[in-house]
């Protein structure tokens, strides 16, 4: 478990769904999950996966 404070620093992580999520920056991505380069406060990882993750169907159903 890790807390959720404002000075902690996340990473986007992606999956092979291509769903989105944070994750601490101070920790290894979860199995399954890759950084993909943004880093930063809370706020600023969300406002990416605003912007990145238009379609929330994972993949397979896009494909």
């Amino acid at each position: 478990m890790f807390e959720d404070d404002e000075d902690r620093r996340y990473t986007v992580v992606r999956n092979h769904e291509d769903q989105y999520s944070v994750w601490p920056a101070d920790r290894p991505a979860p199995a399954g999950w890759e950084s993909v380069g943004v880093t930063g406060p809370k706020s600023v990882c969300l406002s990416h996966i605003d912007t990145a993750w238009t379609d929330l169907r994972p993949l397979s159903l896009r494909s």
